[in-house]
């Protein structure tokens, strides 16, 4: 049975003509039907996009010769297209934190392979922080991992200057899902001066990949940014929804409360979420609905490779 594959990278590499690169890679990806997000700055690339394997493969020999021979690649697979549209966009960060571009040639922390994460994070003296979002963090983080409870990752520069700078002597092991985040705020942190700063190369991802099931040190389903909403530790969809009215993933227990009303509210949005925005959303579903019932092409219908 044929899947989809998905490409999750990034790098860190200062960069010039960013409209220049933004076309070609836009050119490439729509001759090539693949769909996605890719994000451009200054201080490098980065994106998840999924498409027919071949097409994937073709993708990444087309990045590395476009210069970034150094890449963070992660991979995983889909029956179902993980995406509606491609979207391309220039920043002023690859991941948004400081509000500026860092320079991609200063220090950063020092990158701990899954084979070796264990053995770092079991050690004693070791602090382990995630630097993901609340959301993505109550449905699954590493054992005895420190949670700074944000809901934005731009809210990580004030969690390390009032959390963690008065353990600034200390090894600290960081962690998000794809590797990006983390070694942003190692910039930072090398900057204010950390002494030992880790982080897990390849992120969350390459970790569930590399790891066997019976040496895990994951607990729950692993967050993603696009319509698989949550992975298992073999990487294959989990038991999360997205709730299209706040963008929050919903467990079965959500699912199951009479605030949940299916692509509209969950019980984190019902009581904020307006009428007009909850009507919004009813119409947007109905449409759908509607071009199933008449075999419609529609964007936002699932799409097999068979029929992509």
């Amino acid at each position: 049975m044929e899947h989809f594959k998905v490409i999750t990278f990034y790098q860190f590499i200062n960069l010039k003509g960013l409209e220049k690169l933004s076309k070609k890679i836009e050119e490439f990806c729509r001759s090539n039907k693949i769909r996605g997000s890719v994000i451009i700055a200054s201080e490098g690339l980065n994106g998840t996009l999924a498409g027919l394997t071949n097409n994937i493969t073709e993708f990444e020999k087309f990045v590395v010769e476009l210069g970034f021979s150094d890449l963070n690649v992660k991979y995983s697979k889909t029956r179902e297209m993980p995406f509606y549209r491609l979207k391309i966009k220039i920043k002023n960060e690859i991941v948004t934190m400081l509000n500026e571009s860092i320079d991609a040639q200063k220090e950063r922390a020092v990158s701990v392979n899954s084979y070796d994460w264990n053995h770092l994070i079991n050690q004693p003296d070791v602090i382990v922080v995630d630097v993901r979002n609340q959301y993505e963090t109550d449905i699954g983080r590493f054992d005895k991992a420190v949670v700074p409870n944000t809901d934005s990752f731009t809210e990580m520069k004030k969690y390390i200057d009032k959390n963690l700078k008065k353990y600034k002597d200390k090894k600290i092991a960081m962690y998000c899902t794809g590797g990006i985040r983390c070694e942003k705020a190692s910039y930072y942190m090398k900057e204010q001066g950390f002494d030992e700063v880790f982080q897990l190369d390849g992120g969350i991802l390459k970790y569930l990949e590399d790891t066997e099931l019976n040496e895990t040190k994951w607990i729950g389903e692993c967050f993603v940014f696009d319509n698989r909403v949550a992975l298992r530790h073999d990487l294959s969809k989990g038991s999360y929804d997205l709730c299209r009215g706040c963008n929050h993933p919903i467990s079965e227990k959500d699912r199951d409360s009479s605030k949940y009303e299916k692509d509209v509210s969950c019980p984190k949005c019902y009581d904020i979420s307006s009428d007009l925005k909850k009507n919004g959303s009813r119409e947007r579903s109905k449409q759908i609905s509607l071009a199933v019932e008449k075999n419609l092409s529609s964007t936002f219908l699932p799409k097999t490779p068979e029929n992509y």
